[in-house]
Order: C-alpha cells, then structure tokens, then sequence
C-alpha cells in the first residue's frame, strides 16, 4: 500500500471495568466501521489509548484489528513511541503482524530538535519494509513536525504520508505545498478539517468521530468524491455539535461515552482519564441523542 484515500476511523480499544482488552467488543467494533462504508482502519492512535497499553497489549490488539479487517480495507497501526529504540520495536512487531502501514508519532515528553525528529523518522523507516505515516499532534507530544523537515521526510521511499492533527489548517496546507501530491498523502487528523483538507489536496482523513457517527464519517469522502461538494459540507458541519463535545473532558472519553450511548459497547478509557463529570454525561448523551434525530448514524 503506497496511497491512503477516504476516511480511516481511528478505533477506540475496548476495555471492561478492569481494564481489560475485550476481543468480542474490538471485532465487533472493527466490523461496524466496516458495515458503515469506512475506507481504512486506523488503530492504536490517539483514539486508540496506545499511551495506555503496553507493548504486548498493543501487539494483541493489532494482530485482533489486522485478523478482523481480513484485508477488506487498509489498516494502519499506531506504532510510536517516546524513543527510536521502543518506537522500532513495536514498528517491526506491527509490521510482522501484517498492517498495511504504521503511524508514527513524533517523540515525546522530552523537547526534541528538528534533526532529531528527523532521524527518528528515518531510522524507523529504515526498520520496516511497509509504508510509514508521520503523525504531527504537538498539542499532545510537545514537538512538531516542521513543513521543511516533512519536506526531507517525503523523499524517503516508504514514508509516504502524513496525519496531521495540530488543527492549523495552515500546517497542512504547508505540508500539500512542499510534497507531491501524486506520492505523498497529506491527511486530516482533525475531523473538522476533512472536508477543506480534500478541497485543498489531501488525500482523506483519519477520524475519532467515526466511532460514534461511522457512515456520516464516510459520507464526507463519498460525496465530495462524487463532486456533490454542498453535500459533503453539510456532512462535515453536522458534527460540529459533538466535537464541541470534546471540550468537556479528556476527548478520548468522551468519544468513548459518546460511543456506548450509541450503545457501542466500548467501555471505560483506562485510569485516570475515565473521570467525566456527571454533567459533561449528559450534555454528551443529550448531544448524541439529538445528532441520531437528526440522522447522523
């Protein structure tokens, strides 16, 4: 797999109330994004909680995603970590275990220079024979992927993409102007800039909010692909009430909450962000419940 094109939804891991991994409710979950019309499976990202797992759970729960899709659509694996040395590892198990192509997170916690972010990336692409996606979320990892460091990325052979969920529209429109659009797919991280990011170039988007609304997610692509551009933009402005939501708490859990009210059955996100307020519930569930009246589905 050299292209991503469409919506991949970044799948919440599943866990019961102690914290375990629930095979039944991944399968299920990973079957429901695939009934909906998704285009891609995107696993153990942001969504996904990969920073609460370890890295045998993060294997499991590939090898259970990957088994599930049965090459129906792509599947890209979360496989980052804070150092080059772990970030390798779980990239080459990923691999092994058959995903399509592997989202690599900058490092984290510590500052990290722009060389240093790119030789990371480097040394990881040159660890594993499948496609590398570059995965810029510096509100979370404390680092960023510069236009001009992309620009070095993108003529390595196997990094082929990027999801880039800073919410600056300006960053990806960098990104579009200093790659080729033919080999190099710029992607949305943000669900509230699919649509212009397809306007502008990109190639899809990678999104939570497609483990609460999947066949709207889907819809975005669909219709734009279509040429029916209206339609997709009234697709993209009808999750605007939810992902006001996110604000409410830790996003994560309040996709997951969103989820279940749906009765998706995805449980708790792991401790010590499973703590919604009672209020936040509600405005969550009263949110969900308008948006299925409405017909987002």
């Amino acid at each position: 797999m050299s292209s991503i094109r469409g919506i991949l939804a970044a799948v919440a891991t599943p866990f019961d109330d102690d914290e375990q991994i629930v095979e039944t409710a991944l399968r299920a979950h990973v079957r429901r994004q695939l009934e909906a019309g998704i285009h891609g499976i995107f696993a153990l990202g942001t969504n996904g909680e990969f920073y609460a797992q370890s890295a045998a759970e993060r294997a499991e729960a590939a090898r259970m995603v990957i088994d599930e899709v049965a090459g129906q659509v792509p599947v890209v694996i979360g496989a980052g970590a804070a150092t080059t040395r772990e970030t390798i590892s779980v990239a080459q198990d990923a691999a092994a275990a058959g995903a399509d192509a592997l989202s690599i997170i900058t490092p984290f916690f510590a500052a990290a220079s722009q060389t240093e972010i790119e030789n990371h990336f480097r040394a990881v692409a040159d660890s594993v024979e499948v496609p590398v996606i570059v995965y810029n979320i510096p509100a979370r990892t404390g680092n960023a992927v510069a236009p001009a460091t992309l620009e070095k990325l993108a003529e390595v052979d196997n990094i082929t993409g990027v999801k880039d969920s800073s919410g600056n529209f300006d960053t990806i429109l960098q990104y579009l102007e200093r790659t080729d659009r033919e080999s190099f797919d710029v992607i949305s991280g943000n669900d509230s800039l699919i649509l212009w990011t397809l306007i502008a170039g990109g190639a899809g988007g990678i999104s939570g909010i497609a483990n609460i609304y999947p066949e709207t997610m889907a819809s975005i692509y669909d219709l734009f692909a279509a040429g029916d551009v209206e339609a997709a933009r009234t697709a993209q402005d009808s999750i605007r009430p939810i992902r006001n939501c996110l604000a409410l708490g830790n996003p994560n859990t309040v996709v997951k909450h969103a989820a279940n009210a749906r009765g998706f059955g995805l449980g708790p996100a792991r401790a010590p962000f499973n703590a919604l307020s009672d209020e936040a519930k509600a405005k969550v569930e009263e949110t969900v419940q308008a948006d299925v009246e409405r017909g987002l589905a």
